[in-house]
């Protein structure tokens, strides 16, 4: 009796059913209730800024190309040649970079000319770049060294270095294994200044003539005129040819021309050749200027006191 009052209700609900969710034909669907769900909107990627540095990190100016090339240019690597044992020797040029290579756990030594003395030492990376200095030797022989090593491979900095006589330029690079064990420098320059004071003093040295007897010398010319540093010290003859004596200075100044002062006063250049300090001149002369300069000239007279005395003595009669 209860299933047919159950199915009896059922089927008196279902006209209703039918009336309120089913629609009738051409009956719009009437919009339900409750709200749809959101639809998800596109969003676009977030732009990243850039700095202005990084965009133009790959674009260097041409100032910077040009520095560069100089460096590059400037850059002295290490060569086989130059090796004496295990250390690089360098020949020192005003300016140029000298590349090092160094390992962690390894100490590079740089020798400094013997007799030099530090001024100051300073490295781009003192963070991860050990940097220190000792002496050897004693005396006139004592020498500097100037000790680096790395913390790590893969570094690179600079490293200058003054002192009493120069300033070295260094390219520090560390890698895995591989490091210099020294290196040092010629000097090229020193060594061409030696030779030429080498041949100053042996000129000094070597008598001005061979064959000169002092009692044949005539020393009575008078020197008058403006005192430069140059002036000479005396004149004298022997004879046969004339011997102008300068102070040391002459040969680091430049050197004034000879000039031979005629009867009419009229001057023209004479033939001469400089031995050390001395202007040798093969001919006698009454009167002879050293001329020097352009607009505001200086002039030293070197006269012979003879012919001084007999040019007074006729224009007296």
């Amino acid at each position: 009796m209860n299933r047919i009052l159950l199915a009896a209700s059922a089927l008196a609900a279902m006209p209703a059913l039918a009336q309120t969710s089913l629609p009738q034909p051409g009956q719009a669907v009437a919009a339900s209730a409750s709200p749809a769900p959101p639809v998800a909107k596109a969003v676009p990627p977030a732009r990243l800024e850039v700095p202005a540095a990084a965009r133009h990190r790959h674009k260097p100016s041409p100032p910077e190309l040009r520095v560069r090339a100089a460096n590059a240019k400037a850059t002295q690597e290490p060569l086989a040649p130059a090796f004496v044992n295990a250390v690089q020797v360098y020949p020192y040029g005003e300016g140029a970079l000298y590349r090092l290579f160094a390992a962690p756990e390894q100490v590079s030594d740089i020798a400094l000319q013997p007799g030099e003395a530090i001024v100051s030492v300073a490295a781009g990376d003192t963070a991860r770049w050990t940097v220190g200095d000792t002496t050897s030797g004693a005396g006139e022989s004592k020498r500097v060294h100037i000790l680096v090593k790395p913390f790590a491979a893969g570094l690179s900095t600079n490293l200058v270095i003054t002192t009493d006589r120069r300033a070295y330029h260094l390219l520090l690079e560390s890698t895995p294994a591989t490091a210099m064990a020294a290196l040092s420098w010629t000097y090229p320059q020193d060594e061409l200044l030696a030779i030429r004071r080498q041949q100053a003093a042996a000129d000094s040295a070597r008598p001005v003539a061979s064959g000169l007897a002092v009692e044949q010398l005539n020393f009575g010319y008078a020197v008058t005129g403006d005192k430069p540093a140059w002036r000479p010290l005396r004149a004298f003859d022997d004879g046969r040819q004339t011997f102008i004596e300068f102070p040391p200075s002459v040969g680091v100044g430049e050197a004034p021309p000879l000039f031979v002062v005629g009867e009419q006063g009229d001057a023209q250049l004479v033939n001469y050749r400089m031995s050390g300090r001395f202007y040798v001149v093969d001919r006698l002369f009454d009167a002879a200027e050293l001329r020097l300069g352009a607009r505001k000239q200086t002039v030293v007279r070197i006269s012979r006191a003879a012919a001084e005395g007999s040019r007074h003595q006729r224009r007296a009669s």
